[in-house]
């Protein structure tokens, strides 16, 4: 029988994906998963470990020992609002999976723009043969908002297509090789961005901050006379009616949106019937649940060998 401490796993992802890499994970310790029937009333006390992604509203009470938290995403935000979270470390999930899917979402997003996808779909839907004035990367300048791994690895790979690239972070993180903003450069952040790329955590700072009076400021000097919105950060952080609205009214020329206010997507969000505004379902960067079981075990390793836990969440900070 292991002595090693069990690790609970609750996780609203794919079960089969899950069982999948569940296999040979956490060698020589046992694996409680919540969502097999079998453990639905299982005893949780006593055990250090738990990951969780939108976990069950009574997991906290019933595992009244967890000595670590473990997040099943980059984003804590809403594991930092569950009910009886307790007062032990919360470290969130980072993995290259998640920072070069997400780069390249962004890029993906960046160039369909670009390239005016859209209208060239719009095109052969009426089977029109037409060529459209292309401008090229370098006449854009996309700004990212949330210049931390992700925010430098998607900055990286699109000025490697041309594109020229400004960061901005509250504190005005330096990245060598950018020009980076802090919270009193915001305006002229803005006012130098065709693309502004939304990567911001969730906190009480951020939330509804991509609304009207920001898609205001934004350049409009831009090839298309007016700029891009493209959010794979938070939906807590958009709001939702000025994006239309600004779509709509021409304030934005376009919208990508990975993440949203309410998911999944009412069916009677005007965004379903958008030409202008490209969707993913919170897809940008999905777990790769076999390198979040990697991680978790690898910090596992750590603390139960003397080692300080790696990327910890700051509570007062929301991130």
């Amino acid at each position: 029988m292991s002595t090693k401490s069990p690790v609970i796993i609750d996780l609203k992802f794919d079960q089969e994906e899950v069982a999948a890499a569940l296999k040979g994970a956490f060698a020589g310790r046992e694996v409680i998963n919540l969502l097999h029937p079998a453990n639905r009333n299982r005893d949780l006390s006593g055990i250090d470990y738990a990951v969780v992604w939108r976990p069950g509203a009574d997991l906290f009470s019933r595992a009244k020992d967890l000595k670590v938290v473990f997040s099943g995403g980059a984003g804590v935000d809403h594991v930092l609002t569950l009910p009886g979270l307790p007062d032990v470390p919360l470290v969130r999930f980072v993995d290259d999976t998640l920072t070069t899917r997400m780069s390249e979402w962004i890029v993906m997003q960046c160039l369909m723009h670009l390239r005016q996808h859209q209208a060239y779909e719009a095109l052969r839907q009426k089977r029109i043969w037409r060529e459209l004035s292309q401008p090229a990367a370098k006449d854009i300048t996309v700004g990212i908002m949330g210049f931390g791994v992700l925010g430098q690895d998607a900055a990286q790979k699109l000025r490697a297509l041309g594109f020229n690239v400004i960061g901005w972070s509250k504190s005005g993180r330096k990245a060598e090789g950018f020009e980076t903003y802090d919270e009193k450069g915001l305006d002229a952040f803005l006012g130098r961005t065709d693309f502004l790329v939304g990567l911001l955590p969730l906190t009480p700072d951020t939330r509804d901050i991509y609304n009207t009076g920001l898609f205001t400021r934004l350049s409009r000097k831009g090839p298309f006379g007016a700029p891009v919105f493209i959010n794979g950060g938070r939906g807590g952080s958009q709001v939702e009616a000025d994006i239309v609205a600004s779509v709509n009214d021409g304030t934005l020329h376009g919208a990508s949106l990975d993440v949203f206010q309410q998911e999944p997507l009412p069916l009677e969000s005007p965004f379903w019937s958008m030409d202008r505004v490209f969707m993913t379902p919170h897809a940008a960067a999905a777990s790769d649940v076999a390198a979040l079981f990697r991680h978790v075990a690898h910090q596992i390793g750590r603390l139960e060998s003397g080692k300080p836990l790696e990327h910890l969440v700051d509570r007062s900070a929301g991130y």
